[in-house]
């Protein structure tokens, strides 16, 4: 937020999980109720976060292009390290993927330390979404495992025509 220019601008980072397969239409649907309430358009994406064995997962790729941000992922040992920051741990989560959450987790991840979460774990369907709000000039995690750029590439890819639909 930019007031009396002494203020930092903020922005947001989306953190997502979903089982294999789900609709990029899915994704699209919950992701634009969580940004809507954390204050987006207002406050802009900055990047979509998740859980490293989704980081070829068609509707999450799709959903970073349509937003022209970076997916970034992230091992599940890293995202346990949020355990103590994050609203909703699920020891179900955890058995399935060896980390206690992966929306809440995922976002806190790529804001790092100075990252506040904003919209706890919101479920709809396979897809769990969540916001974290963080200052613009404060760069996102540099070690992820894995960081795909919204690109022409992507862009020629049937999700991504999905989403734009």
């Amino acid at each position: 937020m930019t007031m009396s220019g002494d203020t930092m601008e903020r922005g947001l980072v989306l953190g997502l999980g979903c089982r294999p397969g789900t609709a990029a239409a899915e994704v699209l649907d919950l992701a634009q109720a969580v940004l809507s309430e954390a204050g987006y358009p207002a406050l802009p994406l900055r990047a979509v976060a998740s859980l490293d064995a989704r980081a070829a997962e068609p509707a999450l790729l799709a959903l970073a292009a349509h937003f022209a941000v970076p997916l970034l992922t992230f091992a599940a040992a890293r995202l346990e390290r949020e355990t103590p920051r994050i609203a909703t741990p699920s020891a179900a989560i955890f058995r399935l993927t060896g980390c206690h959450g992966v929306a809440e987790a995922s976002a806190l991840a790529a804001a790092e330390a100075g990252g506040r979460l904003v919209v706890a774990k919101r479920t709809s369907g396979r897809v769990t979404a969540a916001v974290v709000d963080v200052e613009s000039n404060q760069p996102l995690a540099t070690m992820s495992s894995t960081v795909m750029l919204a690109s022409s590439e992507s862009e020629s890819s049937s999700p991504v025509l999905e989403l734009a639909g």
